[in-house]
């Protein structure tokens, strides 16, 4: 995670973000800006999940199996 990333993750409080975790939401948001026709989805997606809580790989499944 980029020094940018680790100063917001500590301001808000949260771990940094693992290489893992950086290319399943890159993933995400590529799906939602592709497949929905509409690149504004990518930030709300990732936002919805942020909201969702819970483990990001079961997530991102959800996400690909409805998509």
């Amino acid at each position: 995670m980029n020094e940018w990333l680790t100063r917001q993750a500590d301001a808000l409080g949260v771990g940094p973000l693992t290489e893992a975790d950086q290319t399943t939401l890159l993933d995400l948001a590529r799906i939602a800006a592709h497949e929905s026709g509409d690149r504004t989805n990518a930030p709300l997606l990732c936002y919805l999940l942020g909201r969702a809580g819970g483990e990001l790989d079961a997530l991102a499944e959800i996400v690909r199996s409805t998509s």
